[in-house]
């Protein structure tokens, strides 16, 4: 994995980078093969609070955390529990999706039993895991469908369209660009934009 850690209103310390990485590490057990990813850590300081997030883009697949914690080592390591349960939550489905779309091998391994032997033999300090299969897996369940047409407009007019309908995101056609576009209210109350690559 390919770390690229930056810090806003942060000086990201070789103490800090080494955390994160040897964090972010552990979580190569989990796949079948060591994946090649470029792991991007945000590091950030509003007020008293710490903020950290962590995107992990591979092929067809997507591991993304944030946290926040008045304490920058807190963050890291709540994130890359996230980043984990996320893991051992979907790896059932991930797998089976790979499978479905003609890939050979898996994403993620799949016995526990094996994961719980390296780390008794990496001499990790962490629980054994179990087999989290649970009936919320099979729940991936869509309840509604709405239908709309997508107005052009500029991201400040979709902006106040979002913020006049109560909505934590807003869906439109991006009249400067012409292409689908998204926004959405972050957590720190400001707003951030989605858009498709060209």
């Amino acid at each position: 994995m390919n770390f690229n850690i930056r810090g806003e209103n942060l000086e990201v310390t070789p103490a800090l980078r080494g955390y994160v990485e040897k964090k972010v590490s552990k979580l190569e057990r989990y796949f079948d093969t060591t994946p090649v990813a470029d792991v991007h850590v945000n590091m950030e300081v509003q007020n008293s609070e710490k903020i950290l997030e962590v995107t992990i883009p591979m092929p067809q697949l997507l591991l993304r955390a944030e946290e926040t914690h008045t304490d920058m080592y807190a963050a890291i390591d709540l994130a890359t529990d996230k980043l984990e349960r996320q893991i051992r939550k979907y790896k059932t489905k991930v797998n089976r999706k790979f499978r479905q779309n003609g890939k050979t091998s898996e994403v993620f391994k799949t016995n526990i039993e094996e994961l719980n032997e390296e780390i008794a033999n990496g001499g990790v300090k962490e629980a054994p895991l179990t087999d989290e299969v649970t009936e919320e897996d099979d729940g991936l369940e869509i309840v509604r469908t709405k239908r709309f047409n997508l107005k052009p407009m500029d991201t400040e007019e979709a902006i106040l369209q979002m913020d006049m309908l109560g909505h934590n995101f807003f869906v439109f056609a991006n009249s400067v660009s012409g292409d689908t576009s998204v926004v959405y209210r972050r957590r720190d109350g400001r707003y951030g934009l989605i858009e498709p690559e060209e």
